[in-house]
């Protein structure tokens, strides 16, 4: 053999193991099958209780506060919107229920308008609850301003621009969710053009911004102020309405906080910080438990209002008296019934019996 094939010999061999090394360490690709299984095996149910959950105690949010309440504050106002936005999250779940146990069977229209129901039910639920946050500023701290402020009307006006707001925030959900085959498994989910981790670093940005950074800011400041105003006057009708809507703002943060380091931590992985397939499995875990988290925050604020609002209670009451079917029932075992006469003002208990001899 010559020299000159001896050195082409040589040559290939050693691009041969170049490349065989090359091959070896080369990141294999991420399985996810554990995580798909993890989430059909409890998703679907958990889906299922924060819709029905959701649904009726939002309902009879809505109700009582159409009915009873009849929208005469700004207060109302806001309660009423958010309850809606929280609407907008249950009604979407049983499409990602059955997503989470299937492939995506809904086509690309059902995709586009449930990502963007989702987000838009995000950012007015967040906004509403920094909106009754100002709400509450401005009847403490700014009594006197807020007898001209803190109106129905101005209510209407401020919540029509939040909802814009929500609207306009969410296009891009709108625009880019698709409903697509990947890795024969048809997804939906926004599907990027040209630079997809710039537009993932944005998605993740202006939820983190808009849904934690900015409510945070706000909330610390009116309830600070809050708090330095009712060291110098104490009065137990404020302190009552502060606890409840302080309940609101501690739950929103406790449910919310956590789903968002998640995807903030994902896009670590994307932008190619985090490489671990462990850890890449470990963060698609806790996306899917702190989103459950996250959705169950649309379930408590009507437990919110029933156990910390003492009018609320009455105007459950009201509306379950009036209804025949637990009306019938009180009046057959003779249960005492409690209602609300808002033409006097006053509470009073009769029994079934008694008030049909009267």
């Amino acid at each position: 053999m010559t020299s000159s094939s001896t050195e082409s010999l040589e040559v290939e061999v050693s691009t041969y193991y170049e490349y065989y090394n090359d091959y070896l360490d080369a990141p294999k690709p991420c399985s996810k099958e554990s995580v798909k299984r993890f989430a059909a095996s409890f998703l679907p149910v958990l889906y299922t209780l924060v819709f029905l959950v959701g649904l009726i105690g939002n309902v009879l949010v809505i109700v009582v506060l159409v009915k009873y309440k009849r929208l005469k504050s700004m207060t109302d106002v806001y309660l009423l919107n958010l309850a809606i936005s929280d609407l907008l999250f249950v009604l979407s779940l049983p499409f990602w229920s059955y997503f989470t146990i299937e492939q995506w069977v809904f086509g690309t229209p059902w995709c586009k308008i449930m990502s963007w129901i989702y987000l838009v039910g995000f950012y007015s639920g967040i906004f509403f609850i920094m909106l009754m946050s100002i709400d509450r500023y401005l009847a403490i701290v700014r009594a006197v301003f807020s007898l001209k402020a803190r109106t129905a009307f101005h209510g209407l006006i401020t919540s029509l621009v939040v909802w814009l707001v929500a609207l306009s925030a969410s296009v891009p959900e709108l625009v880019f969710s698709e409903s697509f085959n990947e890795r024969n498994y048809t997804t939906c989910k926004p599907k990027y053009p040209g630079n997809f981790t710039r537009w993932k670093l944005f998605s993740t940005l202006e939820i983190n911004i808009l849904g934690l950074l900015l409510p945070f800011i706000v909330m610390t400041f009116c309830y600070s102020m809050i708090i330095k105003t009712l060291v110098h006057c104490r009065n137990e009708k404020k302190n009552k309405a502060v606890k409840m809507i302080f309940a609101v703002m501690i739950m929103f943060f406790f449910f919310w906080t956590p789903y968002n380091i998640v995807i903030f931590l994902q896009l670590l992985e994307i932008t190619g910080v985090i490489r671990d397939c462990q850890v890449s499995r470990n963060l698609d875990y806790a996306r899917q438990v702190t989103e459950i988290l996250s959705l169950f925050h649309c379930c408590l604020n009507p437990v919110i209002y029933f156990f910390m609002g003492e009018k609320f209670k009455q105007y459950v009451k009201m509306l379950f008296r009036n209804w025949w079917l637990p009306g019938g029932i009180c009046k057959w075992c003779g249960v005492p019934i409690t209602y609300y006469t808002e033409s006097t003002s006053s509470f009073h208990t009769h029994s079934t019996a008694e008030q049909d001899a009267l």
